[in-house]
């Protein structure tokens, strides 16, 4: 058994003075001082981008990496409909209390409470930063910024520039973290992938990358490491996620032994394109702000395949609105997804497979007009008609649950320092704030919260204690490291088989979209947890990679990605297997009532599941952290 033990370092006091009362008794780095110090900050997205921006302007030498070719095509340019500021500029009864107990319920009571509160805290400065940078918000007539509501919450917060809020964030973070750049305190590597993390004295200290281009493989020391590489939804093959979408950086810091936390916590987004055949290699998000003003429905008969508008109002069963009467179509991401496929097992299901239920503007557009329905959603509405070539204006949209985020993440305490010292986990790579399920517009928040207003704090009280270190590469630490990621690579090409990297993906999706996706039972779970293993020795006998390895690769850029998910996936059924409860987007079958809502088992389960490495093939072993309600009393989460 492992000694290790999970310091939460959440600081003691009433709930709303801990931020306060910590970054107080946090050790500072003086200004001048701040120049010997050298940050890694892997990931350019929100979080990594506005983390490395801040710091830079901090006084930190930066190192900032991303696969992509510019920081600006990171991932998190693709979120659409919002970010969530408890600014209570509609005089709806919104607070940052009211926030937090929205995030946590959200959460089915799986997050921590110190982490959500300082969240909802900081989620107000987020938007005066985001404004003071130019994002373009959309707003009321008179000039003020508008709002609108997102699912889970009974007010309006979420701050949004049409349908495409997080492309315009980025752009946002992407112009300070520019200007850091021209000035020198940022040293950007673009088409550069993390291939490992590097100890010393068990302190992160470094990272080995491989140049994309080149294929170089090299080595990158600092004082401290920051991920920001998003999540691994696409771990299901088919999911919203971008194809170069990974588990990579944060999975080899987990081989590293940084523990893992609740991977078993995915999402389905109810709000995506369905599924057109088995073409398709990624699946299209249509903003859940939509259902704002878009009615979910499905026919009343089984094998109504009449089209939407010849179906009259009284066979029409608007589920949503009879099942959650107080937030109706508004209802949180998990129920909505669960109740869209229940609907579609029932034989009522629209579209040419019988996967979809509609999304119908009708009654708002007839309420309010083209023109205002047009504002708000036009380009969302563009995007549709061009991949379905059908007019959302005139017939209802069809829209069917898809993977889609993932609130799993490495395991970090207050500081979002992982247990590993030195290795701070920031945005969708960590675990820290959404428990078993995100509420819509919260993504954004999270990782510009994390970037801008608490890394920038926490990560001076590690480096003012251990001190600058002027670690070189040199090390035989760094040595080993690269020659580890050389013989991985070589591997790689050596096997020399027959199918592709992809073929795997899409075969490993499956089995665990089919056994660990929307609804999970033990039957399934223990039946993945046995082909899984099988595939990857397989995939280890049968791979065929294309090319060498001293040049642009993406068939072997490709074949590390998907090896890693195939360790990876396994933990994820073991974890959803462990979890013998109903919460949020882990929807165990056994585990729920009569009328199909989910059953947590509180008394068993009320903790952060922490799952260490113990070598390829072996079973992980698991670290608890006890989850304390002070604030939120545990209640049935009802959305009635």
């Amino acid at each position: 058994m492992s000694s290790i033990t999970l310091d939460s370092k959440v600081p003691s006091g009433p709930l709303a003075e801990k931020w306060d009362k910590h970054r107080f008794d946090m050790k500072l780095v003086n200004p001048a001082n701040k120049r010997k110090y050298t940050v890694i900050v892997v990931g350019s997205g929100l979080a990594g981008g506005a983390a490395a921006a801040s710091l830079a302007e901090l006084g930190y030498n930066v190192k900032c990496f991303c696969f992509q070719d510019s920081p600006r095509r990171a991932h998190s340019i693709a979120a659409q409909g919002g970010i969530n500021a408890a600014k209570n500029y509609q005089n709806d009864g919104d607070s940052v209390f009211r926030l937090f107990y929205d995030t946590i319920k959200g959460g089915d009571f799986r997050s921590r409470e110190a982490n959500v509160y300082r969240l909802a805290q900081v989620s107000v400065n987020i938007i005066d930063q985001c404004v003071a940078q130019g994002v373009p918000f959309a707003r009321e007539y008179g000039g003020l910024l508008d709002n609108r509501s997102f699912g889970g919450a009974q007010v309006s917060r979420t701050f949004y520039a049409r349908g495409q809020t997080g492309q315009q964030l980025l752009l946002g973070a992407y112009s300070a973290l520019s200007r850091q750049i021209g000035l020198g305190n940022v040293e950007m590597y673009p088409r550069t992938e993390m291939l490992d993390l590097v100890l010393i004295d068990g302190h992160a200290k470094g990272i080995v990358v491989r140049d994309l281009i080149t294929g170089e493989i090299s080595s990158h020391a600092g004082d401290a490491v920051a991920l920001g590489t998003g999540g691994y939804g696409r771990v299901f093959y088919l999911s919203t996620n971008a194809m170069g979408c990974n588990v990579t950086a944060a999975y080899r810091a987990h081989k590293r032994g940084a523990l893992f936390a609740n991977p078993c916590y995915t999402q389905i987004h109810p709000t995506c394109i369905p599924v057109a055949g088995e073409h398709q290699s990624k699946l299209t998000l249509m903003s859940e702000s939509l259902r704002n003003d878009g009615r979910v429905w499905a026919p009343k008969k089984k094998g109504d395949n009449r089209p939407a508008n010849q179906i009259p109002e009284d066979e029409r069963d608007y589920y949503l609105e009879r099942k959650y009467p107080s937030f109706g179509n508004l209802a949180p991401r998990d129920i909505s997804s669960r109740s869209a496929k229940e609907a579609c097992d029932d034989g009522r299901g629209v579209g040419e497979f019988g996967r979809g239920v509609y999304l119908d503007f009708s009654d708002a557009i007839n309420r309010l007009g083209k023109n205002l329905i047009k504002e708000r959603y036009g380009n969302l509405f563009d995007m549709y008609e061009r991949i379905t070539a059908e007019n959302p204006y005139e017939v209802p949209m069809r829209i069917y649950p898809a993977s889609h985020y993932t609130m799993g993440g490495l395991w970090v305490d207050y500081n979002l320092m992982s247990n590993l010292p030195g290795l701070h986990v920031i945005g969708e790579a960590n675990f820290s704030d959404h428990g078993a399920n995100r509420l819509g517009a919260s993504a954004l928040m999270q990782g510009l919260a994390d970037g801008y207003f608490v890394l920038p704090y926490t990560i001076a009280d590690y480096l003012a204690r251990v001190g600058a270190q002027n670690i070189s590469t040199d090390r035989q630490e760094f040595k080993d490291a690269e020659q580890q990621a050389r013989e991985k690579t070589q591997k790689l090409l050596s096997i020399n088989g027959s199918r592709t990297a992809e073929s795997f993906h899409r075969e490993l999706g499956h089995i665990v979209w089919e056994n660990c996706g929307m609804a999970r039972n033990e039957t399934g779970l223990k039946k993945a947890l046995q082909m899984i293993p099988e595939l990857r020795e397989q995939f280890w006998r049968d791979l065929k990679v294309a090319g060498v390895e001293n040049s642009l690769n993406q068939s072997l850029e490709s074949a590390g990605r998907v090896a890693d998910f195939m360790e990876f996936a396994e933990l994820l059924c073991q974890d959803a297997l462990h979890r013998e409860e109903s919460c949020g987007g882990h929807f165990r079958e056994e585990y729920q009532t009569d009328e199909g809502e989910a059953v947590r088992n509180d008394d068993k389960f009320t903790y952060v599941a922490a799952w260490e490495h113990t070598g390829y093939g072996k079973t992980a072993e698991l670290h608890k952290e006890k989850l304390e309600f002070e604030n939120v009393k545990l209640a049935t989460r009802s959305y009635k």
